[in-house]
């Protein structure tokens, strides 16, 4: 799906029930004025995208983020941080 649109990658994800995980902030207002609470994802906000860096990064959150990604979150994480916005964004 890499040249899909980003709302057929968010209706895919949704209907197959997976965590986007990307480097694209695009997904996250997707998600954030949608009004849904699904698909949740992880947005990573680093230079080193590789990869193993990554993937050991979401490792050592896991505990932190899992249970929210479950039930609908976007997650924003650098190497410094972790921020977690539960879904559906309520709108004041």
């Amino acid at each position: 799906m890499g040249s899909a649109p980003d709302s057929d990658i968010v209706d895919a994800a949704r209907r197959a029930r997976e965590t986007i995980v990307t480097h694209d902030l695009d997904f996250g207002h997707l998600l954030a004025f949608s009004g849904e609470d699904r698909p949740s994802v992880v947005i990573m906000r680093a230079s080193n995208v590789q990869a193993a860096p990554l993937v050991a990064r979401l490792t050592q959150l896991w505990d932190q983020i899992g249970i929210p990604l479950s039930q609908g979150a976007i997650v924003v994480i650098d190497y410094n941080s972790a921020r977690i916005r539960r879904l559906p964004v309520v709108r004041a």
